[in-house]
């Protein structure tokens, strides 16, 4: 896939891997993650400011760079290299679609420039799962991964022209740092039942922001709650909330499945260095054939991964199949990089955790890769055909 990126795509490449091999690295990528704001806020400010990440994929009349997903996948595959921990994927891969999809003119010139010069990091909150309200695992329409009828997930209340949102959301990516959250609620009782999605800053009245001990620490989450919080409704009360979450959904899967491929890629490259200086019997253990083979074999694994995102970034409908493989990937290659680190690999302190963690944490929230590809034949319709021809027998 590489022959056929531009030269200027090359050059997003190979700017973003220079700061980052300078500024960034496993090691500081965790050290980053335990601040309180669970990133290096300098190195995204210099990140923003030089390369303009945050708004790649934003048109130039909101102050963007007017690219294309592409683009945007690109800079993810490099920050998942070395697990960098920053506001991009909530920010630019959540936020930044749904309030171009769904808010009003208004909205979109006060909100989209301040994206794009990085002045406002913003992230998606939803009281469900994460992964079903972007149709990722399944259907989205019945809005139930916002909580239904007249209690349980979010539920926003008008009174006037005043919008207030009383719920919970448990796990929110970057919902402790990001200073605005477009928190998804069901209004309109029980039989009229429907969701839509409010602006929330972080600061508002009756906001409690709990940060989480998560799984993979250079991917900070939080838990909201809502008490009464004043709210601003993002577009037109008829909007089409679980539409616009599903194109949001197939572009967060092509940026994610382009964060696996770096992070697989990372642990990779690490692997390969390892075994190549480390000795026994006075031999290197990367010349070894049987090492030789199992490096080529998560070479290949790699290389299938990387060409499955970036066919997603020209057609994002496949975004879930290609998040399914690239984590499945992920998964495969970070197992080995423990195996061929020897007894250094199972210590907990060694970096190579990090990537196993990343693998796990990023099934658990936007997978597993069996739905993920369940979801994908479902809407293909590969079932249905598969019961007619049973009918038919």
């Amino acid at each position: 896939m590489d022959a056929a990126f531009t030269t200027e795509q090359h050059g997003i490449r190979r700017r973003l891997r220079e700061a980052l091999t300078v500024h960034a690295g496993p090691a500081r990528s965790a050290a980053a993650a335990r601040t309180p704001e669970g990133y290096d806020t300098e190195l995204w400010a210099r990140l923003a400011g030089q390369l303009g990440l945050p708004g790649l994929a934003l048109p130039a009349r909101h102050g963007g760079a007017d690219r294309t997903l592409t683009e945007l996948a690109l800079a993810c595959e490099e920050s998942g290299r070395v697990l960098l921990p920053s506001p991009l994927l909530a920010t630019a891969g959540l936020a930044a679609p749904l309030i171009s999809a769904l808010g009003t003119p208004a909205q979109r010139a006060e909100l989209l420039p301040r994206i794009a010069d990085s002045s406002l990091t913003c992230t998606l909150a939803v009281p469900g799962n994460l992964a079903e309200a972007l149709a990722l695992t399944g259907d989205n329409t019945d809005g139930a991964w916002a909580g239904g009828g007249r209690a349980g997930g979010m539920q926003a209340r008008r009174t006037g022209d005043a919008w207030t949102l009383y719920g919970e959301a448990p796990q929110v990516l970057d919902g402790h740092s990001a200073r605005l959250l477009l928190v998804a609620a069901h209004t309109g009782g029980f039989p009229r039942s429907r969701p839509l999605l409010f602006q929330v800053d972080a600061g508002a009245p009756g906001l409690t922001r709990t940060r989480l001990r998560a799984l993979d620490e250079t991917r900070p989450q939080a838990r909201l709650e809502l008490r009464d919080s004043p709210a601003r409704l993002l577009g037109e009360d008829g909007a089409d909330v679980p539409r616009a979450l599903r194109a949001t959904g197939s572009g967060a899967a092509t940026l994610l499945a382009a964060e696996a491929v770096g992070a697989a890629a990372g642990a990779l490259s690490r692997t390969v260095e390892h075994v190549r200086t480390r000795e026994q019997a006075g031999r290197a253990n990367g010349s070894l054939q049987a090492v030789e083979h199992r490096l080529a074999d998560l070479y290949v694994h790699v290389q299938a991964a990387r060409s499955a995102a970036y066919y997603a970034a020209g057609d994002p409908a496949a975004g879930a199949l290609a998040l399914a493989q690239c984590l499945e990937t992920l998964r495969t290659v970070a197992g080995e990089t423990v195996q061929l680190h020897g007894g250094i690999g199972l210590t907990g302190e060694h970096e190579a955790h990090l990537y196993v963690k990343r693998a796990a944490a990023d099934e658990l929230l936007f997978g597993p890769v069996h739905r993920l590809r369940d979801a994908a034949a479902e809407r293909a319709g590969l079932f249905a055909s598969s019961k007619e021809a049973a009918g038919r027998r």
